[in-house]
């Protein structure tokens, strides 16, 4: 329980960052499919996952904190550091890629490739996932 509080915190500190953030809901098919919500600001894409395709007694939850390496108006490669609580709990470390190829920027597609390592146990698991995003507020 201490360990869900203190990711909630951690979560809701990254959010409150000073200057730009926008609103971004977004779904990734895989293997192990998840929606995610999140902020976008100028370097950090910090999100809030929870698989999808499950029954409710198998639900996960995931927090990652993606920095975007490479940032241009089309496009950004990120990568990060992030916890997954539930099934395969453990470690996360995502690598992605967002493209948002229309005029206005607010509709993209991404791809993703993420090692999820359990904390104590020697399973691992490299999901690579694609999907849709979008943005509530267009970037100005």
């Amino acid at each position: 329980m201490k360990a869900k509080l203190l990711l909630t915190l951690l979560f809701a500190l990254l959010l409150a960052q000073k200057g730009f953030c926008q609103l971004n809901v977004s779904y990734h098919q895989s293997s192990l499919p998840f929606i995610a919500v999140g902020y976008e600001s100028v370097h950090w894409t910090p999100e809030l996952r929870l698989n999808t395709d499950i029954y409710t007694s198998d639900l996960s939850a995931e927090v990652v904190v993606p920095y975007k390496i490479v940032r241009k108006e089309s496009y950004y490669l990120d990568a990060g550091l992030g916890f997954r609580a539930g099934l395969n709990q453990g470690l996360l470390v995502p690598v992605g890629l967002s493209v948002f190829p229309f005029e206005r920027k607010q509709f993209g597609f991404h791809t993703e490739l993420a090692w999820l390592t359990g904390i104590g146990g020697s399973s691992s698991v490299l999901r690579g996932s694609w999907g849709i995003t979008f943005r509530f507020k267009e970037k100005s």
